[in-house]
């Protein structure tokens, strides 16, 4: 795990030489999903133009490693931009078949948006063809949500307020 803001290379990110980027990927935070596509896959490698690439199969498994942005999505986007290398890594995009563990807790951009946690169980998973790896991050995730909600029920005041709307009309000048 490496954290900043930006790095000049993938091997300056990961503090070793890195044979080959584009053997490495990162889940994409464009406005690509994969029901965009005819396909009932979980995770999908996309192009630089947003298109499912072709042949699958020998994509998904040449990946030597992922790149998880963390953080809130403006963040992650600040990494995305930050960091002209990602470009030369596999884009890969997340279908996940059920919705988020964070339900009403926190609300996603994106119905198929998922936190760090699962997505990379979710793809780890997939990728080692190891479900035990997403069923234990997810346990993990879930043990953190439930004390989460329990802390919640237990001072109220703690709980985070609904954001509210400005319904006033920006001026244009």
């Amino acid at each position: 795990m490496k954290i900043g803001l930006s790095w000049p290379s993938l091997a300056k990110a990961l503090g070793r030489p890195v044979p080959d980027p584009s053997r490495w990927a990162v889940l994409y935070l464009g406005s690509v999903k994969v029901s965009d596509f005819d396909t009932d896959a979980e995770i999908v490698a996309v192009n630089r133009k947003g298109e499912m690439e072709e042949g699958q199969r020998a994509i998904l498994k040449s990946i030597e490693g992922i790149v998880l942005l963390d953080g809130t999505w403006s963040q992650a986007k600040a990494l995305w931009w930050r960091n002209a290398w990602m470009l030369k890594c596999q884009r890969l995009v997340l279908g996940p078949r059920q919705p988020s563990r964070y339900g009403h807790l926190r609300k996603e951009p994106r119905s198929e948006g998922l936190s760090t946690i699962e997505a990379a169980g979710l793809v780890l998973g997939a990728l080692e063809k190891r479900p035990d790896i997403a069923a234990t991050l997810n346990a993990s995730f879930d043990r953190m949500l439930a004390r989460y909600r329990e802390v919640q029920r237990a001072m109220p005041e703690l709980a985070p307020k609904p954001k509210k709307r400005d319904f006033r009309r920006r001026r244009r000048g």
